[in-house]
C-alpha cells in the first residue's frame, strides 16, 4: 500500500519520535493513523533491526498516555465550558449534563480502556472523559492499562508474527469498530428508554454540573 510505504519511510527517517508523536496526537483527538504507525514501526524493527522494538513500544505507550491526558484536560477545561455555553444548541439541560457525568462515573473506565482498541473512540475517548468530568485518577488507571496492553498486543504482536498478524489485527479493528458502533447505538437507546430513572439517580449523586 502507498500509505504503508510512506509511513515506513517516515519511520525510517524519524524513528520512535514519529511513533510517539502520531500516537500522542491521535490520542488528543486528532484523527491520525496511530495504530498503523505503531504496527508499521514494529514491522520495520522486526525486518530491518534498525529500530529497537522496546523503544517503539515505550514511545507508543508514552504517546498514548500523554496524549490521552492532554485530551482529557482539554475536554475537562475547554470542551466542558464550551458545551455548557452552547448547551441549548445541543438540547442539553443541566439534568442531561448530570446524566452524562453519572454514566461516565459508572462506565467511563470501560470506555477509556476499550476505546484504545477502536479507531474512532481512540481519538475521542479522552476528550469525552474530560467533558463528562470523569475522576482523573480513575481515568489515568484505565488509560495506562489500555495504552500498555494495546501497545504490547499490536506492536509486540506485529514484531513477533510480522505481516500475518498485521493483517489479522487490521480485520479485527474493523470488527471492533462495528461492534463498538452497535454498543454505542444500544447504549443510546437504553439511555433514552431509562433516561428519567437514570437522571433521577444522577441528581442524587452528582452536584450541579455547571459548578462541578
Amino acid at each position: 500500500m502507498v500509505l504503508d510505504g510512506q509511513l515506513q519511510h517516515l519511520v525510517a527517517t524519524y524513528g520512535v519520535w514519529l511513533v510517539g508523536g502520531i500516537v500522542g496526537l491521535e490520542s488528543m483527538g486528532i484523527p491520525l493513523p496511530g495504530e498503523t504507525t505503531l504496527v508499521t514501526a514494529a514491522l520495520y524493527a522486526g525486518t530491518t533491526g534498525r529500530l529497537s522494538i522496546a523503544s517503539v513500544l515505550i514511545a507508543a505507550a508514552a504517546g498514548a498516555i500523554i496524549g490521552d491526558n492532554i485530551g482529557f484536560w482539554i475536554g475537562r477545561n475547554v470542551g466542558y465550558r464550551w458545551i455548557v455555553r452552547h448547551q441549548s444548541a445541543f438540547r442539553l439541560t443541566p439534568r442531561r449534563l448530570k446524566l452524562g457525568q453519572y454514566l461516565f462515573r459508572r462506565h467511563g473506565g470501560k470506555v477509556v480502556f476499550f476505546g484504545r482498541f477502536v479507531a474512532v473512540l481512540r481519538a475521542f475517548a479522552a476528550l469525552l472523559a474530560g467533558v463528562n468530568r470523569m475522576p482523573w485518577q480513575r481515568f489515568l488507571l484505565f488509560n495506562m492499562l489500555g495504552a500498555v496492553i494495546w501497545t504490547a498486543a499490536y506492536g509486540g504482536g506485529a514484531y513477533v508474527f510480522g505481516d500475518r498478524l498485521g493483517n489479522v489485527l487490521g480485520k479485527t479493528g474493523v470488527w471492533l469498530s462495528i461492534a463498538a458502533a452497535a454498543v454505542v447505538v444500544a447504549g443510546i437507546l437504553l439511555a433514552r428508554k431509562y433516561e428519567k430513572r437514570l437522571a433521577d439517580q444522577a441528581e442524587r449523586e452528582i452536584p450541579d454540573p455547571l459548578h462541578a
